[in-house]
């Protein structure tokens, strides 16, 4: 996402329209993802015992302790193909700039159980890239080693092995935003955010290793290295998005989990570190994300569900080189700091119609060289959604497969610190970009099967 922005040095703002505004909307757009109608299969469980809204992204508790059970549960009837397909298009109305229609991404999944022990998660992504060309991804990956009812104690136990290439993704409470693909656009984003330049998500490699006590503490401890550049490339990835050369790199996250059967309430820590060069043969900066994170569900007897989350992350900077401005004298500050923070809410009827909203605030430090033309990098911008998915369901015409109609509204309320003028056109150009020149209406159908 605006993978040819180098958030850590300035732009000119004449470049930037198409990437901050448009090139953000194919985030949201993928929320209509991850039900996988292969795991519904191998468990014999419908898609809405996982997915309260049938199709996700928010998991409910039982898809919870499926995910970190290592995808291995399974009915016992033998022996089911661990692959599905997803079909995604989707009508885009901006509002500036010409609206498309799309059948914007083809994904395969190969997920589920490999043994009692052993399971896994890979998509591939077969994305349009609005020039009828498409292009091959690797996307998210979680690969896993589970080991189940243990003691520690007198207390019930479950430690496993994730090796993943997107930190945060194989979070059980989905909250994060790399599990629940729902981060605040931005100009200067966090590492943790999957809508920030040069992002982490997809172009490392690490492994955790986490464990869950006695059904309600989580804790994870982990690493990432990147890929190397080359390897980027033949996973369908553009270099200019390249998250740099990381060392010293350390992914850790604590959560405390309360089922109470017609309600489920979380509250966790995370946080990440590393020494990063960007470019690879430049010098080292230090960054580092913390966060916490609060979500509510309430499932009742699953005829009305409301979902809740709520995620803020800061990220401290110090920065590689300061460069200096336009103006003689003015220097780029050594330090700084970048917030992202979303906040969203779900309410879903008889897990097949429903509404989410959510707000996205990013904010950081004011720095008059690194981000120009106001020297703020703050944005706002909220979206709503509203969705019906027929199947998924028990008692509808089927239970392992699926499909998603939804719309939305995507609007920004201030973006580069500003709601009017927002690249610095300069006076009288016909050229001015407002905020609300980036908003969007989206028409997308998903069927997975």
């Amino acid at each position: 996402m605006q993978t040819s922005l180098h958030r850590r040095t300035p732009c000119r703002p004449r470049k930037l329209h198409l990437w901050y505004g448009l090139a953000a909307l194919p985030l949201f757009a993928a929320q209509t993802a991850h039900a996988v109608p292969a795991y519904a299969r191998q468990t014999g469980s419908a898609c809405a015992d996982c997915h309260a809204g049938s199709y996700g992204p928010a998991l409910t508790p039982y898809g919870m302790r499926f995910k970190m059970g290592g995808y291995t549960d399974t009915d016992g009837q033998g022996t089911k193909i661990p692959a599905a397909i997803q079909l995604n298009g989707t009508r885009t109305v901006p509002a500036k700039g010409q609206s498309s229609n799309l059948l914007s991404e083809a994904d395969i999944y190969l997920a589920g159980r490999v043994t009692d022990q052993v399971g896994g998660y890979v998509k591939v992504a077969i994305a349009n890239n609005g020039q009828n060309k498409f292009n091959t991804q690797l996307t998210d990956m979680d690969l896993r080693y589970v080991a189940k009812d243990l003691k520690l104690g007198n207390q019930q136990a479950l430690i496993g092995v994730s090796v993943n290439n997107n930190p945060g993704f194989d979070d059980p409470v989905d909250a994060l935003p790399a599990a629940a693909s729902n981060g605040p656009p931005t100009v200067s984003g966090t590492l943790l955010n999957p809508s920030s330049s040069n992002t982490l998500a997809h172009r490392v490699i690490g492994a955790s290793l986490y464990a869950l006590l006695d059904e309600n503490w989580y804790g994870e401890l982990g690493t990432y290295n990147s890929l190397p550049t080359s390897m980027q490339y033949n996973l369908g990835y553009s270099l200019s998005g390249d998250p740099g050369r990381l060392s010293d790199t350390v992914y850790a996250r604590f959560a405390y989990m309360r089922d109470f059967k017609h309600q489920f309430v979380s509250a966790g820590l995370v946080g990440l570190t590393t020494e990063r060069q960007l470019p690879r043969s430049g010098p080292s900066e230090h960054v580092t994300d913390v966060g916490y994170d609060v979500t509510y569900q309430y499932l009742g007897n699953r005829q009305n569900i409301i979902q809740f989350a709520y995620v803020n992350i800061m990220e401290r900077r110090r920065y590689a080189t300061t460069p200096f401005g336009s103006v003689p004298g003015l220097v780029a500050l050594p330090n700084g700091v970048v917030h992202d923070q979303t906040a969203t809410l779900t309410y879903t009827f008889k897990q097949s119609y429903g509404i989410t909203i959510s707000h996205m605030v990013s904010t950081g430090t004011h720095d008059i060289v690194r981000f120009v033309p106001y020297g703020e990098p703050d944005t706002s911008s909220n979206s709503f959604t509203v969705f019906w998915t027929p199947f998924g369901k028990d008692d509808s015409f089927t239970s392992i497969a699926n499909l998603k109609l939804a719309a939305e509204w995507f609007r920004f309320n201030k973006f580069n610190g500003s709601s009017d003028n927002v690249f610095g056109a300069p006076p009288g150009s016909p050229a001015v970009t407002n905020a609300k020149d980036l908003n969007a209406f989206l028409l997308f159908a998903s069927v997975a099967f």
